[in-house]
């Protein structure tokens, strides 16, 4: 069965598929709504199928429609990579690499990986997005990007996972509070503090390792924030809302009035992981996870 479909046709379905509205659509294509509507028409008789339900104030997608958006969304950024990956070829530029990462893994080990990684390939390009856990599984899913640095310890069938890094956990304080390093002695002298945590959403194993360790230490904590960003914590617990617990790693890069204590008398151990996706057939990626081997 021959179809008239043209690569234009698919990003006019993507684009409606997305917004769910066709003006909206056409404004972002730079095309007239008619347009559109009439591009998207000729699309569905061509392949003899109804991708939208038209209503008066609202569009949905059809099982069909939903499929066809699954799969092309995955595909034609496939096919993206390799159009941007023949350009780099034809520009003398060996390729390039979209990173996402949690907070912690750009203070130390992204910067000397890359460093590196950048004299044996010179001309690589680089492209960084910090992101949670999830949203980096997600990402390396769908090919939006190559390498991921996460906390988590499983993964969906089809990404592969190394281990890094292991690391102790920090008790983060205010300067001027009177705990340190020199009087603490555990966690039990806290436990009617607040405390300030990552989000159970930027890794629920990794919420589950830190709750763990106030389970161990004989108090519930009483959690009166919670964030994705290292920064916001740090700058909750400068302004005395509470106290946190991170990855050892976390405490360098930033400058802000907190301090920190390790907690090395804890069997709580965090590690960080790279992760990508064995479907991916950027050339990069191979030669980068090479160099963590």
């Amino acid at each position: 069965m021959s179809y008239q479909i043209e690569l234009r046709h698919l990003r006019y379905f993507l684009a409606v598929a997305e917004d769910l509205h066709f003006r909206k659509a056409a404004e972002r294509l730079f095309i007239s709504q008619p347009g559109l509507s009439r591009q998207i028409k000729q699309m569905e008789d061509d392949l003899g199928i109804q991708l939208f339900e038209r209503h008066n104030r609202k569009v949905l997608l059809t099982t069909a429609g939903t499929f066809l958006k699954n799969e092309l969304t995955q595909n034609l950024k496939k096919l993206d990579n390799i159009l941007d990956y023949a350009k780099l070829l034809h520009e003398g530029k060996h390729g390039k690499l979209d990173f996402g990462y949690v907070g912690s893994a750009m203070q130390e080990i992204i910067p000397n990986l890359l460093l590196h990684f950048k004299k044996e390939h010179p001309d690589v390009q680089f492209g960084f997005q910090e992101m949670d856990n999830q949203q980096q599984i997600d990402n390396l899913l769908s090919y939006h990007i190559d390498i991921g640095f996460i906390r988590l310890d499983r993964i969906p069938r089809g990404l592969r996972l190394q281990p890094i890094l292991e690391e102790t956990f920090c008790l983060v304080l205010p300067k001027n509070h009177p705990i340190d390093e020199h009087n603490f002695k555990n966690l039990q002298q806290l436990k009617d503090e607040s405390f300030i945590l990552f989000d159970p959403s930027y890794s629920p194993s990794y919420y589950e390792k830190v709750m763990q360790i106030f389970t161990d230490s004989g108090f519930t904590p009483i959690v009166s924030h919670n964030t994705i960003h290292a920064a916001s914590i740090y700058k909750l617990v400068e302004n005395n809302f509470g106290l946190s617990i991170v990855p050892k790693s976390l405490q360098y890069g930033y400058n802000m009035n907190v301090k920190f204590i390790e907690l090395t008398k804890i069997k709580q151990r965090t590690t960080l992981s790279v992760v990508w996706n064995e479907q991916n057939r950027n050339p990069m990626v191979k030669s980068l996870i090479e160099k963590l081997g």
